[in-house]
C-alpha cells in the first residue's frame, strides 16, 4: 500500500461495484467489492477500548499505528506501485479517523435517488423468488412494506448508509468527499471517472466502459447471501429506463430524499459529479 489509499462508500445499489470494476481497468489501481478491512478496523478499535482492561497499556500513537496496520497488512500483497480503493459503506461514519490515518485520502460516495435504491433491492428480491436473502435474515414472510421498513431502519442496509452519508456531508470534513451520482456513472462513465481522477490527483487513464471484466468471486459471495446478482456488473455500461415496481406511496416517500441535487442544502466544499 506504498502508493496510498482512497475509499469507496455511499448508498447501496448506487454504483460502487461498477465504479470499482471501471477503476480496476487501470493497472495502477486495486479496487473491489466490500473488503473485510472495515470489520477488522472495528474489531481492533473495540479491542483497544476501555472494555479491554489491557487498553491502559495502549496510548494514542499506538492506537493510530495499530489501526493503520489493519489496512497495511490486508493489502500487503498488492504491487507496491498500486493505489488502493477500499470499499465499505461504513467509511462515511469514520471520516474523522480516516482523515487522521490517511490525510491525503478521499472518500468517493456513490449516490442514487433513494426511491430507486429501494426499487432496485425489491426488484432483486423478486427476481430471486425461490431464494431467502440474508438482507432480510432469511425471513420467509413479509411484504414490500415490511422489507422497506427493515431496510430503512438506522441499522438497515439503506438506513445505515443514508445516515452515514449525511453525517459525512454535513459533519465538517466535506472537502474529503466526492459524490458520484449513479445517473452520471451510467450515462457518462468517462465524465464520472475524470472527476475521480481529478479528486485524487492522478493522471488520466484511457478507460473502456464497453468492456468490463467480470469478477467471479462476487458470484459466490452473492450466492452465500442468498441474493444472486447483488454485485452483478454488466460487461457494458449503459443506463436503463424502467417503471418502478414499488407501490406509489412507497416510491413517493423516498423520491424527494436526494438532497445532493439541491445546491442550497449542500456544503460548498462537497464535490459532486
Amino acid at each position: 500500500m506504498q502508493n496510498g489509499i482512497h475509499f469507496i462508500s455511499g448508498l447501496p445499489r448506487a454504483g460502487s461495484t461498477l465504479l470499482a470494476a471501471l477503476l480496476r481497468q487501470n493497472p495502477r489501481f486495486s479496487a473491489g467489492m466490500t473488503s473485510p478491512v472495515g470489520s477488522l478496523f472495528n474489531a481492533m478499535a473495540a479491542a483497544m477500548s476501555q472494555r479491554n482492561e489491557s487498553s491502559v497499556f495502549i496510548d494514542e500513537t499506538q492506537r493510530v499505528r495499530l489501526l493503520r496496520a489493519c489496512f497495511e497488512a490486508y493489502y500487503a500483497d498488492i504491487h507496491p506501485s498500486q493505489l488502493v480503493f477500499d470499499t465499505n459503506r461504513q467509511w462515511t461514519t469514520k471520516l474523522s479517523a480516516l482523515a487522521m490515518l490517511f490525510p491525503r485520502s478521499r472518500v468517493i460516495c456513490c449516490v442514487r435517488n433513494p426511491a430507486w435504491v429501494v426499487d432496485s433491492i425489491e426488484r432483486l428480491i423478486r427476481h430471486n423468488a425461490f431464494e431467502l436473502s440474508a438482507i432480510f435474515n432469511y425471513e420467509t414472510s413479509g411484504t414490500v412494506y415490511s422489507r422497506v421498513e427493515g431496510l430503512s431502519k438506522g441499522d438497515g442496509m439503506i438506513g445505515f448508509a443514508w445516515n452515514g452519508l449525511r453525517e459525512a456531508v454535513f459533519g465538517g470534513l466535506a472537502e474529503k468527499l466526492l459524490l458520484v451520482r449513479y445517473e452520471t456513472l451510467t450515462t457518462d462513465p468517462l465524465r464520472a471517472l475524470a472527476a475521480v481522477y481529478e479528486a485524487i490527483g492522478e493522471p488520466p487513464f484511457a478507460h473502456d466502459p464497453t468492456h468490463i471484466e467480470p469478477t467471479y468471486d462476487m458470484i459466490d459471495f452473492d450466492a452465500r447471501l442468498g441474493t444472486p446478482g447483488l454485485h452483478h456488473v454488466r460487461s457494458v455500461v449503459r443506463a436503463e429506463t424502467r417503471p418502478t415496481i414499488l407501490p406509489p406511496d412507497l416510491f413517493e416517500r423516498y423520491e424527494r430524499d436526494a438532497f445532493w441535487n439541491d445546491p442550497a442544502r449542500m456544503p460548498s466544499s462537497v464535490q459532486i459529479v
